[in-house]
């Protein structure tokens, strides 16, 4: 039986056909024997069929010779933290995160939150539980001997860790308002509120959509969405904050609104939180991804530091960031990955650090950011997952393109810059385009390769090589 809910860099599907409590179970036999685990981690997100699952995942877990600590509702990097700070082999984490109300998924960790993902050991795993040939509850030398479930709260702990990013005394009164989207970021926000009051730290959280509720009644928490924007951006003006936070339904990711109740696009925190690290740390290596890159480069370079490229996602970020080992990385799609938290991505600390730029600074967000607002992207769809390149070299060959394929193909000139590449978890084309400070230049060729692309489309084969 084929297992389509298995990804490039996760575990998502439809619930019933492609995720079920049968296949979760298999997942957590395969899991287990692929690692050998011993003990392993397990939480789960708000939705609905998060629990049922987890508990099946843990039943599987255990099947396989392993006691299993279920830390209750949290987020994903919860479960990364968990992972490395526990003596544990791994952890599992059941969410959909921004997926629609009939999916769930699972992200799954090793040893040291290190990623398990298609290129390290997720195919194994779905061979496994494909097949389903597991042995009786026990392992050799051991019949009958299962695994063993536990609860156990790691919140604090996880709060103690996140407060380490901060220096509490530099934090002056602000007034921040906070959108969990009735994910599961309420409670997080809740056990921080209490440790910045026991610091006497003045932040005034304005909570909207704060209560965790897996029927999502104000809409799917993903705040890409322009339609699920404003709730944030209206109370920011509202109650005149300082800067709106607004988390998807896992919170590994934090989008962020200036005082203005202005949405700031990932791209432009990349190159904030370089700063701020570099700051208190200069000459260390900060990981980029190549979709949009000169804002990031000029602030890395301009502060110290050492750019790095990387292709996109979560696993090359991540090994990237370990070899190199860089103190910080960031992509634009709003995922950020720090070194002491053993370079996985958190939501919560990228909203730390502003807070403490703000603080420092004196300055508000917007003006923080200034000019380094400008470029452009667009995401282009295709019916084939192939690079149109033809197109792009015919609008831009007579300029003499330097070209790099880090992730696709990235074109740069003098002036603006683009990057072609296939989306890893959608049938999709994503193009994104930059320029220096001209934003009309960005609109208009982005318009013009949308349409030599899509129009290219149509007379290219499936088997046609670029």
């Amino acid at each position: 039986m084929a297992l389509t809910c298995f990804k490039a860099y996760d575990i998502r599907g439809k619930l019933g056909s492609e995720l079920n409590d049968d296949i979760a179970y298999r997942i957590g036999r395969a899991y287990a024997e692929h690692i050998d685990a011993k003990r392993v981690v397990v939480g789960g997100d708000v939705r609905p069929t998060s629990e049922s699952l987890k508990q099946a995942l843990a039943n599987g877990l255990m099947d396989g010779g392993a006691d299993v600590i279920d830390i209750g509702m949290v987020g994903t990097e919860e479960v990364y933290f968990a992972a490395f700070h526990l003596d544990v082999d791994g952890g599992i984490e059941v969410t959909a995160s921004h997926n629609p109300m009939d999916y769930n998924g699972m992200k799954l960790v090793s040893r040291g939150a290190r990623p398990i993902s298609g290129d390290s050991g997720l195919k194994d795993i779905q061979a496994l539980a494909e097949a389903n040939e597991f042995a009786p509850p026990g392992k050799p030398g051991q019949p009958g001997k299962r695994g063993t479930l536990t609860r156990e709260s790691i919140l604090d702990a996880y709060v103690e860790h996140l407060l380490t990013y901060l220096d509490l005394g530099a934090i002056k009164p602000l007034k921040l308002v906070v959108n969990a989207g009735n994910g599961v970021a309420g409670h997080v926000i809740d056990a921080m509120q209490t440790k910045f009051a026991q610091h006497g730290v003045s932040i005034h959280f304005i909570k909207v959509h704060h209560q965790a509720d897996g029927q999502f009644p104000n809409g799917i928490p993903n705040p890409l969405l322009t339609e699920n924007r404003a709730a944030t951006a209206d109370a920011v003006k509202a109650h005149e904050a300082d800067m709106g936070i607004a988390w998807d339904g896992d919170f590994d990711r934090c989008f962020l609104f200036d005082e203005n109740g202005d949405f700031i696009e990932g791209y432009y925190i990349v190159g904030l939180l370089a700063e701020a690290f570099l700051a208190k740390h200069p000459g260390e290596k900060i990981i980029h991804d190549p979709r949009l890159t000169w804002n990031t480069i000029d602030i890395v370079g301009n502060a110290g530091g050492v750019p790095i490229q990387c292709k996109t996602g979560h696993a090359f970020i991540k090994e990237r960031m370990r070899r190199e080992n860089a103190i910080y990385g960031g992509e634009m799609s709003a995922h950020h990955y720090f070194r002491e938290f053993a370079y996985c991505d958190s939501g919560m600390i990228p909203w730390l650090l502003v807070t403490e730029l703000l603080s420092r600074s004196g300055q508000p967000l917007s003006a923080m950011l200034g000019e380094r607002i400008g470029p452009s992207r667009a995401a282009v769809k295709s019916t084939i997952k192939s690079m149109m390149l033809r197109p792009c070299w015919s609008v831009c060959a007579s300029e003499q393109p330097q070209s790099d394929s880090t992730d696709g193909t990235s074109l740069e000139l003098a002036n603006w810059r683009l990057n072609l590449r296939s989306s890893n978890t959608k049938l999709l084309l994503r193009l994104n385009v930059e320029s220096k400070g001209d934003a009309p230049a960005v609109a208009q060729r982005v318009a013009q390769l949308e349409h030599l692309i899509l129009r290219h489309e149509s007379n290219l084969s499936l088997g046609e090589a670029l």
